[in-house]
């Protein structure tokens, strides 16, 4: 009699995540793993027909911010609506964990302000029963979720536990500090956090415009720390540093130095500046230069702009510091929608958008800021932009960007890429994409909800560079790898990211033909009402976490089988 399995998968177009080309293939699942692959006799107990469907193993995505909503929340959405099975958090230097209870606060203000996420929705939904990052994982654990979680200990949470207030303000650490720091590093590891995370760029203050903790941290300190993974021998180490600066080199060797003595990885993030387009290759030679010699260091690179979405719901419009704005923005979207509409009201605006200065005028880049449209476009030809469409009407851009705000009862969104867009295309992202000292990342699932959706880089990443964009596309299995064994070897996970016997069950089952990025809404279902950017996709026919699908057609199952995952993990042997 043939075998009976949990589960199979039938007939599918599998990309395995090795890069191997595709082919055609049953997947059998048993016990939450793959028992195997390729002409399967058996039947299983639930089956999934996947006949001229894309199978791949689920996304791992190594840069998310979901310190707090796992904390309150079951559903790691929005990632898990774009096929991540695994998301890593903790990342850029801030979290909940370690904490004292004197530094709630503090640490809230540090999040909303570096990854704008409501601080009314975390003073709610932040329970705070932990304070060593030990506990904060045991909370983790006791939860379950719709995939499986990694945590990263984050550095401003740590310098705020060790040192108080001073830390907080930046001062230099002593070497008891920097003593404490190792050992509570080391236990975070032992514990289960799969790395540490830094953040070193002026681009990171509290939500009172304060730095981030770790700004000026010294050679000494994130020595210590480094040293702190060595002690428990694992860990990955996460970072973004500003290296547009004449430091550059001297700061790169720092790193270098905490790679040598540590031997654990780094990440550093990289994008293209609009203002210096071509900096970036320098940073990515240093990483080529230094993993070539055996470092092992990668750069963590997005898919497409990073940019933020402004509009009457978001966080900001172009308009948000003007003060005739100002003076309406608190009211209900249905009462400003009126007032905006009133034609005295709308000449004010551009009146003062046309005499704005500084910040209110740097919120008016109309030369890059483009309609999203409800199927996004996010590489929009210069001539889609506000300031060119305005120059073939012979109109302000100004009144064009204020006429797209109130489309669609105010609910639509302008895209304004700051990074990655300098000449108006993604040929930069391309060449990040493809260097192999890179890493797929950035994503910040979770984070930044009033601004900025790109939880679905895993979606756009298969989608634009596999099918959709005219010249460069990557081959469709080779973008799987990228996302899946690449992400997950990044970060020691080696039980997942590729299908094949013995692995972990985690599983897309895909109609590539559909799969498509809706327009994101503005939901308010955070904690004490809180707003954030939600955007779906269409043509995930079946996502899969150890062997139990969680969404089907885009609908949640009501399968909860994700977990905290502790450290490291160690994987089959594969031929």
């Amino acid at each position: 009699m043939a075998h009976r399995y949990d589960l199979v998968v039938r007939g599918g177009n599998l990309a395995d995540g090795t890069g191997a080309p595709v082919r055609e293939a049953d997947i059998a699942v048993e016990g939450g793993r793959i028992a195997a692959v390729g002409a399967i006799a058996g039947s299983g107990r639930e089956e999934i027909a996947a006949k001229g469907l894309l199978v791949t193993p689920g996304f791992v995505d190594i840069h998310t911010h979901y310190d707090g909503q796992a904390t309150w929340d079951e559903r790691l959405a929005p990632s898990s609506w774009h096929g991540v099975t695994t998301a890593v958090m903790g990342n850029c230097g801030v979290g909940f964990a370690p904490v004292k209870p004197q530094d709630h606060g503090r640490l809230i203000e540090l999040m909303e302000g570096v990854e704008d996420i409501p601080g009314a929705a975390l003073h709610e939904g932040l329970r705070w029963n932990w304070q060593s990052f030990p506990d904060y994982l045991d909370t983790l654990a006791a939860r379950r979720y719709d995939i499986d979680l990694c945590a990263q200990l984050p550095h401003g949470a740590l310098r705020v536990f060790v040192m108080g207030e001073r830390g907080a303000k930046l001062e230099p650490a002593m070497p008891e500090d920097i003593a404490e720091m190792r050992n509570l590093a080391s236990q975070a590891i032992r514990a289960g956090a799969v790395g540490f995370s830094t953040s070193r760029t002026l681009n990171h203050r509290t939500v009172k415009g304060d730095p981030t903790p770790s700004l000026r941290a010294t050679e000494a300190e994130l020595m210590g720390i480094a040293l702190g993974l060595k002690d428990a021998g694992s860990g990955v180490v996460e970072m973004i540093s500003d290296f547009d600066t004449p430091d550059q080199a001297s700061e790169f060797a720092m790193i270098r130095r905490l790679i040598e003595a540590s031997g654990r990885p780094l990440s550093l993030s990289l994008a293209q500046s609009h203002g210096g387009p071509e900096g970036w290759r320098s940073l990515l030679g240093l990483i080529e230069g230094a993993a070539t010699q055996g470092l092992p260091i990668r750069a963590q690179v997005a898919p497409r702009p990073i940019g933020v979405l402004y509009g009457l719901q978001a966080s900001l419009n172009p308009f948000s510091l003007l003060p005739c704005y100002r003076a309406i923005a608190d009211k209900p979207l249905a009462e400003r929608l009126v007032a905006l509409r009133d034609p005295a009201l709308r000449r004010r605006v551009l009146d003062e958008a046309a005499a704005a200065s500084g910040s209110a005028r740097r919120l008016m880049a109309f030369d890059r800021m483009f309609a999203l449209g409800t199927r996004p476009d996010y590489e929009p030809a210069r001539e889609k932009s506000m300031a060119s469409i305005a120059a073939r009407e012979s109109r302000e851009p100004a009144e064009v960007a204020y006429d797209h705000l109130l489309e669609d009862e105010g609910k639509t969104f302008l895209f304004a890429p700051f990074a990655n867009y300098a000449h108006f295309n993604l040929d930069a992202c391309g060449e990040m994409i493809g260097n192999a000292h890179t890493v797929m990342g950035l994503g910040d699932g979770g984070a930044h909800v009033g601004l900025i959706s790109d939880g679905s880089f895993p979606t756009y990443l298969l989608s634009h560079w596999g099918r959709d964009r005219a010249q460069g596309r990557f081959d469709l299995s080779w973008l799987v790898k990228r996302q899946t064994a690449d992400t997950a070897r990044a970060v020691g996970l080696l039980d997942r990211g590729i299908i094949a016997p013995g692995m972990k069950a985690d599983i897309n089952v895909i109609d590539f033909d559909k799969l498509t990025l809706e327009a994101p809404i503005m939901a308010f279902d955070l904690p004490a009402g809180g707003k954030r950017l939600l955007q779906r996709a269409r043509g995930y026919r079946a996502t899969i976490v150890s062997g139990a699908p969680i969404y089907c057609d885009g609908e949640a199952t009501g399968a909860l089988p994700g977990r905290l995952v502790r450290g490291p993990q160690a994987g089959p042997a594969i031929n």
